[in-house]
């Protein structure tokens, strides 16, 4: 297969879709945003208006072809319309993550050699200011919103509203540069750099060019009839593949509204007044909004529960038939739509999700029970298996074939081969260009043929060739007795417990497997509030002897479903012990995309892997952490280790 696939006709760059969009869907709502309590809503005439005026501007401070800009904040119209800005000036848009630390953006800052940032407020502008003096390359400073920058010396620094006010004052003279610089762009030229999670070593910039975002979003479009009538609602950190794919790939391919909430903190209620018909989310939101619903149940009155609980087992029976299409008994169909009308449809209206007719999850492996909740009530849940580096989509789920214990089949365009050691490889004309400044990185990571290696170990199922990732290839291993290791596989089963937040598995050539627990705080403390059990920190939560009591009982649990595993019952958790404090992105446990970074946390808490693997009931520990302002301070703390039943072994099969 060939990845030099050509474009459609002339749009070869996200500025010539969207020159293509003010034209046909000239009049249709393009971006929403909620300020202030109130939608506001832009055309697609509007945003070329808006963007080619930002263009100019940014032109007018001599942004060059090939100059790379930071882009840096929450979900915001203004800023999507940035990043097609600098496009449309022949430079590179580089997402950051709004939430990352002054020291987390000056790597990525100084590796690209930003010439501008663009900001969405003070609070970013600070940050970047604080590591100015270490930023060789940066000249120029936008910022979004004015509150709070009167003051701040302007030498440098500009507001959005200005520098298009002066891009649309100069039109004259800039315009014809804009259209020249748009013209240049092709298939080749670079779209965006996105940084990846880094959680091995440092962040890589992933070069993506119009070729890879275009073909990546055309054919997933396709193949989930995506249109001009969609809706999505953009919340997820716009330093994300996924976010980039959805709000600008796929929205500038189809031509579909995005909506961005107010804040993080009305995401929720924003969500349920928007409807979007097309969403993702990863699985902890789908968790977290799960946890929230039988939460609610609880506190709900008898007669509630009793018809929710019967109208949901009916559900988990016949839901998934009857939205896949498969037959089921009148009878079954007229009772699933009375739970539509009693239960169903209310909860999906609650959860915003009344409209979706596509829904995506990815990035970590669902709960089964999770995934089918979802699906059983009728929403079009499915998972995808992606990377950065394929702009997103390696496989897909088709209608009808939609499994929990799969990510599906090879997304159109892109071929899968499994290599002698397990791993996965892929190729297609989505497959990244780059990693930018490195060579060797690149040459180990994409072969001269395009291959790329994945890091992931997975296999194809026989019969429906569907693909199953077991874990990341440098974490299976094998422990002391020769059994599989595979640690994300056992982490995930303990995750699918609403109380589990994380699991970290340790237990490589060990001769038992031993793990941290973080407990989901919300769904603990209600359980707590619940059965009158008085806490007042997550640290005095996590030591309660009936929380420790209730997690050995899911460990237990999963031991006993590991047990029947005959390739991975080697992994049962012998020890356990509740974490005095959770992962932290703040704290490098985790990436920003609250990916565990595994050497980190075993380097950093190797007393209480000590512990757990000589037999000690107790540890006392004492751990860094960084506070909300950035401040750092020191937790103590003295875990109890509980000893968790084990299972007699499933033998394998002989062939």
């Amino acid at each position: 297969m060939t990845t030099d696939v050509a474009p459609q006709g002339d749009l070869d760059s996200i500025p010539k879709l969207l020159a293509r969009n003010a034209k046909v869907y000239g009049d249709k709502a393009a971006s929403r945003e909620k300020e202030f309590g109130i939608w506001q809503s832009w055309t697609w005439a509007e945003v070329q208006e808006e963007t080619r005026a930002l263009a100019m501007g940014l032109l007018a401070l001599e942004l060059a072809p090939g100059d790379h800009v930071a882009i840096i904040g929450a979900n915001r119209p203004a800023l999507y319309w940035a990043m097609v800005a600098v496009q449309m000036c022949g430079a590179v848009p580089v997402p950051l993550y709004q939430d990352a630390a002054a020291e987390e953006m000056a790597y990525v800052l100084d590796h690209c050699g930003a010439r501008f940032v663009i900001a969405e407020d003070q609070e970013q502008i600070d940050k970047v200011l604080e590591i100015a003096d270490r930023l060789g390359s940066l000249e120029q400073m936008v910022y979004l919103d004015k509150r709070g920058m009167r003051k701040y010396d302007h030498t440098t620094l500009n507001s959005y509203a200005d520098v298009q006010a002066e891009g649309r004052a100069g039109h004259y003279r800039l315009e014809p540069i804009l259209e020249q610089r748009i013209a240049e762009l092709t298939y080749d030229s670079t779209c965006v750099m996105l940084y990846t999670s880094g959680t091995t070593g440092k962040p890589k910039g992933v070069v993506l060019s119009n070729r890879n975002i275009i073909e990546a979003s055309r054919t997933s479009s396709e193949f989930d009839h995506l249109n001009a009538g969609d809706s999505v609602l953009a919340y997820l950190p716009m330093a994300w593949v996924g976010d980039f794919i959805f709000s600008i790939g796929q929205c500038y391919w189809t031509g579909f509204c995005v909506a961005c909430p107010e804040s993080a903190a009305t995401m929720q209620a924003d969500l349920k007044e928007i409807g979007p018909s097309y969403f993702f989310a990863p699985p902890r939101f789908f968790e977290g909004l799960l946890t929230t619903v039988m939460i609610r149940m609880e506190d709900a009155s008898k007669l509630k529960q009793r018809m929710f609980h019967y109208f949901m087992e009916h559900a988990r029976r016949v839901g998934g038939c009857i939205l896949d299409g498969k037959p089921v008994s009148g009878m079954d169909h007229l009772k699933y739509r009375l739970g539509e009308f009693l239960v169903y449809g209310p909860l999906k209206n609650q959860l915003g999700m009344s409209r979706v007719r596509i829904g995506y999850t990815a990035g970590e492996a669902i709960g089964p029970e999770i995934f089918e909740f979802y699906r059983s009530i009728g929403v079009n849940l499915k998972q995808l298996y992606g990377q950065t580096e394929a702009s997103v989509f390696i496989t897909v789920q088709p209608d009808g074939e939609v499994r929990a214990d799969t990510v599906g089949v090879p997304a159109p365009g892109v071929e899968i081969r499994i290599g002698d050691n397990g791993e996965v490889y892929y190729r297609s004309p989505s497959t990244f260009v780059k990693y930018y400044k490195n060579p060797e990185s690149t040459a180990d990571t994409k072969d001269a043929e395009g291959w790329v290696a994945t890091g992931d170990a997975g296999y194809f199922e026989e019969g429906t060739g569907h693909l199953k990732i077991i874990d990341r290839a440098k974490d299976v291993g094998k422990m002391a007795d020769g059994s599989l290791f595979a640690p994300k596989y056992v982490e995930n089963k303990l995750k699918f417990y609403p109380n589990v937040l994380e699991a970290v598995l340790f237990g490589m050539n060990a001769d038992k497997c031993v793990a941290f627990i973080n407990i989901d705080l919300a769904a603990v403390g209600n359980w707590a509030e619940r059965n009158n059990v008085g806490y007042a920190s997550y640290q005095e939560l996590a030591g309660n002897k009936r929380v420790l009591d209730m997690i050995q009982g899911h460990v237990e649990e999963v031991n006993a479903s590991l047990a029947d595993d005959p390739i991975l019952n080697g992994c049962q958790v012998h020890r356990f012990l509740i974490l005095h404090k959770e992962l932290d992105p703040d704290d490098g446990e985790m990436t920003r995309t609250r990916k565990v970074r595994r050497k980190i946390v075993a380097e950093k808490f190797d007393d209480l892997i000590g512990a757990l693997n000589d037999g000690s009931p107790t540890i006392s520990t004492e751990t860094e952490v960084t506070y909300e302002d950035g401040r750092k301070g020191l937790i103590k703390a003295t875990l109890e280790i509980r000893d968790a039943k084990v299972f007699p072994r499933k033998a394998m099969a002989a062939e």
